[in-house]
């Protein structure tokens, strides 16, 4: 950024959010990428303890299998939930803040 720019940036300051827009942005995609992903990996382990159960069901699994692929499921599920409530309390808080 040269001096110029620096001098318009300066004189009309609507200029200025609009980079910092570009940044939230940028930041935006990536969490909203690593939220994606970890979702994807909570469903998949609920797929692997859906198709354990039904294994089991027909006689061909293993209880022991099937009960770690239900306990790895719960607890992605349950950190999941915390991670979403923590999101929403923080949320929350930025929306009582004053200006």
């Amino acid at each position: 950024m040269n001096v110029a720019n620096i001098t318009q940036v300066i004189q009309n300051p609507e200029l200025m959010p609009s980079a910092a827009a570009m940044a939230t942005k940028s930041a935006g995609t990536e969490f909203a990428g690593a939220i994606e992903q970890a979702l994807a990996t909570v469903d998949n382990l609920q797929l692997e303890a859906d198709a354990e159960s039904l294994k089991l069901a027909s006689g061909k699994g293993n209880l022991h299998e099937t009960s770690i692929a239900f306990d790895k499921a719960d607890i992605a599920m349950r950190l999941v939930v915390k991670v979403r409530n923590k999101i929403v309390e923080t949320y929350q808080d930025v929306m009582r803040m004053n200006i």
